[in-house]
């Protein structure tokens, strides 16, 4: 299996990283996609794909950080985008709940730009936003698909991002019943369209509220959407993560 989406980067594992990291591969999970929020970050998830060979990393300015990233340029981006170690553009996207959606929506379409010039795909962040990610596509189109990290929406937005040629990151939000429409969409869209991510730290499945999140919990996010599919874990661990080597072709 692969987390498509892990902040392993984050200090919150400087403790015990290789602890974490040799429990998810207990667990069958052997590749971890870890996307750069702000330009200060992107030198540590560089160093901890040179470390572990089982890490790939992307670049990109998540919408939290834009107001402490006032180095944060195109070309800047462009730079680290381009480099051999970095295998799509992210996280990026627009969140409702952030200020100043124009500048948001501005940095976005720079991401896409970005990511069109390197043939890279995106991790796209959302947060009641929807309609914005899609006027966004509207000006600067993707070209090379991604991921929509965490993947909340109506089976309409799901087909709207599948057929611009993206995945959809399904993670521990499926694991409370609460989440009902989100369930539902993961099942009725076809399985090759899902990848599975944790977030960690963040986005503790249900039964692990405030508790650090880990990689190693994608094994209990496949056993969910199997259950949720009627299928085997085993096939929902191998379409995924073949999806996942797919559109970030690695």
């Amino acid at each position: 299996m692969i987390d498509s989406h892990a902040h392993l980067d984050f200090t919150e594992f400087d403790a015990d990283r290789a602890e974490v990291l040799g429990r998810a591969l207990n667990s069958g999970i052997n590749q971890f996609i870890v996307p750069g929020v702000s330009v200060a970050t992107w030198p540590r998830a560089r160093a901890l794909a040179q470390a572990y060979d089982c890490v790939s990393v992307s670049y990109g300015l998540h919408p939290y950080f834009i107001a402490q990233s006032e180095d944060f340029t195109e070309d800047v981006l462009l730079q680290w985008a381009s480099s051999f170690e970095c295998i799509a553009v992210g996280e990026c996207g627009i969140d409702a709940t952030q200020p100043n959606l124009p500048k948001q929506m501005e940095i976005f379409e720079q991401h896409i730009s970005v990511a069109n010039k390197t043939q890279k795909p995106l991790i796209v962040h959302h947060r009641k936003s929807h309609h914005h990610i899609m006027s966004c596509f509207k000006r600067v189109k993707p070209e090379f698909g991604g991921t929509i990290h965490a993947f909340s929406g109506s089976l309409q937005d799901a087909e709207k991002y599948i057929n611009l040629g993206f995945k959809l990151g399904c993670g521990g939000t499926i694991s409370y019943d609460r989440s009902n429409k989100t369930r539902k969409v993961f099942e009725q869209i076809d399985l090759k369209h899902i990848v599975l991510e944790t977030d960690a730290p963040d986005m503790p499945l249900h039964g692990y509220q405030g508790q650090r999140n880990e990689p190693s919990r994608i094994a209990n996010i496949a056993a969910i959407l199997a259950e949720l599919r009627q299928l085997d874990v085993e096939e929902v661990a191998k379409v995924t993560a073949q999806n996942t080597r797919d559109v970030f072709s690695i």
